[in-house]
């Protein structure tokens, strides 16, 4: 297994105030349970939230759902193509992964998120359901993400995209299985990736969180710590680049990369601390900051605006590559 010579150092954010509306959203948050969640129970509550977060679908040209074959059985996967395009155009495509920890989301949990971006990027998009912990500990997640990419470029005239412009992308945990799938696929494999769109992206699984964000936030460090626990419990596991592109040996070579990150999230500093490492290694990287934001917002557009800011944002960068 690749580890870094020295882990690298954190760094600080500069958080500012937190939105107005990220402070309504918090007050309209019930106390937390005296009893933690099951995870069961928390991904009831992540469907009941959808309707609160998110408004009605917007129209895209095509949904269609896929079998994907997979290591630990079929991997569903949802693929959609902006409104506009025409049914015989090779579009760019992101193969997304959804945020909520390796435990909790789905493929209706981010289906707004991925009809927005195929819609602002003109592009398709492929979610995907990969396996979630407990039940499926890593690496199922990994595996099942560098599959879905793997056969959608091996599915290019299925899908009607163009197979020299893959982007993978993904929020949170989804970032997180974003950035180790380019890993894995950098180099003289039949799969080159384009660009990676990292959302407040986990790359780090041994990192110390600021001790700012135990309460008041919508992701605290006990609650990345509980998901941590769930999908990689053993500790020994936790620097295997699979898991902590952090502590992948190198990540030269690795395609253009959009980092976004709010400011009021435990996963802010090794956010930067990723973007810096790209960058020092050669890697063209674009940062995008929300420091009145907190985690989750770009799913959450109802109450959480500043969604539509982020969704322009991995538009532009997409067309951009």
């Amino acid at each position: 297994m690749n580890s870094p010579a020295t882990a690298p150092a954190p760094l600080r954010a500069s958080l500012g105030e937190m939105d107005a509306d990220s402070v309504a959203y918090m007050a309209m948050q019930p106390a937390p349970p005296a009893v933690p969640p099951t995870p069961e129970m928390a991904r009831e509550g992540m469907r009941r939230m959808r309707p609160i977060n998110q408004p009605d679908l917007p129209h895209v040209a095509m949904v269609r759902e896929y079998q994907v074959p997979g290591p630990g059985g079929p991997i569903p996967v949802r693929y959609y193509r902006a409104v506009g395009t025409l049914p015989d155009e090779a579009l760019p495509v992101q193969v997304y992964f959804h945020g909520g920890g390796w435990v909790i989301g789905d493929l209706d949990s981010h289906d707004w998120v991925c009809r927005a971006v195929a819609n602002a990027a003109k592009c398709a998009v492929v979610s995907v359901d990969y396996r979630l912990a407990p039940e499926h500990c890593f690496p199922a997640a990994y595996d099942d993400a560098l599959a879905a990419v793997q056969w959608t470029a091996a599915n290019a005239r299925l899908l009607n995209i163009d197979p020299a412009s893959i982007s993978v992308g993904g929020d949170s945990a989804g970032g997180n299985l974003a950035a180790a799938v380019a890993v894995a696929l950098r180099g003289s494999g039949p799969t080159k990736l384009r660009a990676q769109i990292l959302t407040y992206p986990i790359v780090d699984l041994t990192w110390r969180y600021d001790e700012r964000f135990a309460e008041g936030v919508t992701l605290t460090n006990d609650g990345m710590r509980a998901f941590i626990e769930h999908y990689v419990p053993q500790l020994s596991e936790r620097r295997d680049p699979r898991c902590s592109p952090l502590y992948a040996a190198t990540l030269k070579g690795l395609p253009p990369t959009l980092v976004i990150l709010a400011g009021f999230d435990p996963l802010y500093d090794e956010g930067e601390a990723y973007a810096a490492r790209l960058k020092s290694e050669g890697v063209a990287v674009t940062v995008l900051r929300y420091p009145g934001q907190m985690h989750g917002f770009v799913s959450r557009p109802k109450l959480l605006p500043k969604s539509y800011d982020a969704i322009a944002g991995i538009a532009a960068f997409m067309n951009a590559h």
